[in-house]
C-alpha cells in the first residue's frame, strides 16, 4: 500500500468531506474492468448509505481520520468569535458556505455555523440560511460526538454553549 495513504482500519471513524463522519465497515478488493481494486467500505448511519473509496484515491478524495484536540479547540474557539458577515449577495454566500461545509475542514464549517448562528434576540433566518446552518452544525456536531464519544445531541448542546458564550 501506498506510504503516503493514511491507513484506515475496519471500525476506525473517518471524515469524507462531502458527506461527514462514517465509520469504516471493512477493506476489500473489486474486480474493475479486469483490474483488482482495494477500496475501503465507509457507512454513513445518519444518511443511510454506503461508500466505497478506493484506498490508493482515498487522500485525493480527501478522506482523513477524525480532528485531533487541538482542531477541535481551534474549531470552538471560532464558534466563539465574532460573526464575519460580507456585504456581498446571498446567493455568492452561499455558495461559499456551501464550499466550507463541503470542505471536511472542521474550522471552515466551524465559521459557517458561527455566521449563520442567530441569537434569540435577532431577526429570523431565511429558509436557505437555515438549512445552511443545520447542515454545518449537523456535521460538526457528528464529528465532535465521534471524537468526544458522546451522542449528537450532547454535541450540539457543548456547540451551543460556545455559541451562547459568543453573543
Amino acid at each position: 500500500m501506498n506510504k503516503m495513504v493514511q491507513d484506515f482500519a475496519a471500525g476506525d471513524y473517518v471524515v469524507y468531506p462531502a458527506h461527514g463522519v462514517g465509520q469504516i465497515a471493512g477493506i476489500e478488493t473489486k474486480e474493475v474492468a479486469g483490474i483488482s481494486l482495494e477500496v475501503y467500505i465507509i457507512t454513513f448511519d445518519h444518511e443511510k448509505m454506503t461508500l466505497r473509496v478506493p484506498t490508493k484515491k482515498a487522500k485525493t478524495a480527501g478522506l482523513r481520520p477524525l480532528a485531533n484536540n487541538d482542531v477541535v479547540s481551534q474549531a470552538l474557539t471560532t464558534l466563539k468569535g465574532r460573526a464575519r458577515v460580507k456585504r456581498t449577495m446571498w446567493s455568492r454566500r452561499a455558495q461559499e458556505y456551501e464550499a466550507k461545509i463541503n470542505s471536511g475542514d472542521l474550522v471552515s464549517i466551524a465559521e459557517v455555523v458561527r455566521d449563520l448562528h442567530r441569537a434569540d434576540n435577532q431577526p429570523e433566518q431565511s429558509y436557505s440560511e437555515r438549512q445552511l446552518y443545520e447542515s454545518a452544525l449537523d456535521r460538526m456536531a457528528r464529528e465532535v460526538a465521534a471524537i468526544e464519544q458522546i451522542d449528537r445531541d450532547a454535541a450540539i448542546g457543548l456547540l451551543n454553549k460556545s455559541l451562547i458564550k459568543a453573543a
